[in-house]
């Protein structure tokens, strides 16, 4: 109160830089100087001079005041989700090849946001979801996997795709026959990774038993380097394939496999609140999804997408 009569020269201008009235404001100021026995201004002096007691209390006055504005500020960011952190779980190749390209954007427009990536499955994000380490986790479930407590919103439907290096020769062929491509070495995923089991459903529908494996459990861009490098085949999802699209590196086969009845979706907590920062990471993603969504079908048109 005192700084702003002290710094705008008097009782009017003073309130109107604190948005009071002037009766109130020269209230305030008679009972602050009834309490400390002493005058804050000369006497019957116009314009207002402070004493020097007015003028070293409105220094520190001041002080209060841009700290009382610094802290509002401070507040203000974090409820709008401009700050503080978040932390994301998710299946390997999902987080590699798809969402934390969508991160980067979401961090490019809120920079002082913290994000806290960790790879998982559903067996160990769950628990951390549970005991409060996580704030979301983004992967592939079944509805029947659900657990009592926690909701699951879909963002995108299940798809996954034989995958291989651009030039490799079934690449180049116009239609594949599941017999044509029983020759040939594969890549696993982590045997604990949910694609894995998909892996070995696919070979099984084209009718291989054993199959040969020449390389598993790497991370995504090691499975990457050794398609790109061979002409080994692999599954993966189709919207992994799609976001490398433009690398022209990886390419899909012209052949439909089933369908995993698994969907990728966003996993919290029912009754935990989100914090501002996180619900602003879901809302991201989500859109996010929505317009990977609206461009995988334009491209594909319900055909595999092959460069």
């Amino acid at each position: 109160m005192l700084f702003a009569i002290v710094e705008k020269g008097g009782l009017t201008e003073g309130a109107e830089m604190l948005g009071k009235s002037q009766p109130s404001l020269s209230r305030s100021l008679s009972i602050l100087e009834d309490r400390i026995g002493a005058a804050l201004f000369e006497k019957d002096r116009r314009p207002l001079r402070p004493t020097e007691l007015g003028l070293a209390l409105a220094a520190e006055g001041r002080k209060i005041y841009q700290a009382g504005r610094g802290s509002s500020a401070i507040l203000a960011q974090y409820k709008d989700g401009k700050t503080g952190a978040v932390r994301v779980g998710g299946t390997p190749f999902f987080l590699d090849g798809v969402i934390s390209g969508m991160l980067a954007g979401f961090q490019y427009e809120r920079p002082d946001v913290r994000i806290d990536q960790v790879y998982g499955y559903m067996n160990n994000l769950i628990p951390r979801l549970e005991d409060n380490v996580l704030d979301l986790a983004i992967l592939p479930m079944r509805a029947s996997s659900i657990p009592p407590g926690y909701d699951f919103e879909q963002i995108l439907p299940g798809r996954n795709v034989i995958a291989c290096r651009a030039g490799h020769p079934l690449a180049r062929r116009g239609s594949v026959k599941l017999a044509d491509i029983g020759q040939y070495l594969w890549i696993a995923p982590p045997v604990d990774s949910p694609l894995y089991q998909d892996l070995r459903a696919v070979l099984k529908e084209i009718g291989i038993k054993d199959f040969k494996v020449s390389f598993t459990g790497g991370s995504l861009s090691a499975t990457v380097n050794i398609l790109t490098g061979s002409d080994a085949l692999t599954v993966l999802p189709f919207s992994v394939v799609f976001m490398m699209r433009n690398q022209h590196s990886v390419s899909a086969l012209s052949i439909r496999i089933g369908d995993p009845d698994r969907h990728l979706g966003i996993l919290t907590k029912s009754k935990s609140e989100l914090k501002p920062a996180a619900r602003k990471v879901r809302n991201h993603i989500r859109q996010e999804f929505e317009t990977l969504s609206k461009s995988i079908t334009r491209v594909s048109q319900d055909t595999v997408w092959r460069p």
